[in-house]
């Protein structure tokens, strides 16, 4: 069985979208999910299941969050052995990046090819971004807080709700989600 990270976009940030990460975890238990862990307050959980397919799992999530605690969010879903495969293929690790300013915005949806073919790469020099699987790799050398590539543009362009999470946050998920899926074939 394998694991899954989600990530909710908005929560916490702000004071807006307030919610408890135990309040947060036991959504997800509600819904079918097992395993559940959350890291830092920011909405990213990781999980597995037996009980139900993990899109359904989120799709409920985001009912009963908005239901029980009217946080209106939009998931990002990604398997673990996918999340592998998109932090081996940061193109920006291969160029030799500072890893402290490197972030993955990960989409609610599929993209179509030509939405991410026409993204403006000139929209906030010197950042920059790369298309991967299901996510959008970032360079923001001046930081994510004066960057233009923000979830908004990006949603607007991408037609899809975009979360972003920073380099560290996005491996220190992986391990979790790796570390479960490990425990779940050991059981």
């Amino acid at each position: 069985m394998s694991a899954f990270v989600a990530w909710l976009r908005g929560v916490n940030v702000g004071g807006a979208n307030r919610l408890a990460m135990a309040d947060l975890r036991a959504v997800f238990e509600d819904c079918g999910a097992s395993g559940v862990e959350t890291h830092i307050q920011s909405g990213n959980v990781v999980f597995s299941s037996l009980a139900a397919p993990a899109p359904r799992i989120a799709a409920q999530v985001e009912a009963r969050l908005a239901r029980d605690f009217a946080v209106t969010t939009k998931l990002a879903l990604v398997q673990a052995e996918a999340l592998r495969r998109i932090v081996d293929a940061n193109p920006f690790l291969s160029q030799g990046e500072d890893p402290a300013k490197l972030h993955v915005a990960f989409f609610s949806a599929p993209v179509a090819p030509d939405r991410l073919a026409n993204l403006d790469a000139d929209r906030s020099p010197p950042d920059a971004f790369a298309a991967g699987a299901n996510c959008l790799y970032l360079f923001l050398p001046l930081g994510v807080a004066r960057t233009r590539l923000s979830n908004a543009w990006l949603d607007a362009r991408l037609g899809v709700t975009t979360t972003a999470r920073n380099w560290a946050t996005t491996t220190k998920l992986l391990s979790m989600a790796e570390a479960l899926s490990a425990a779940r074939k050991t059981k």
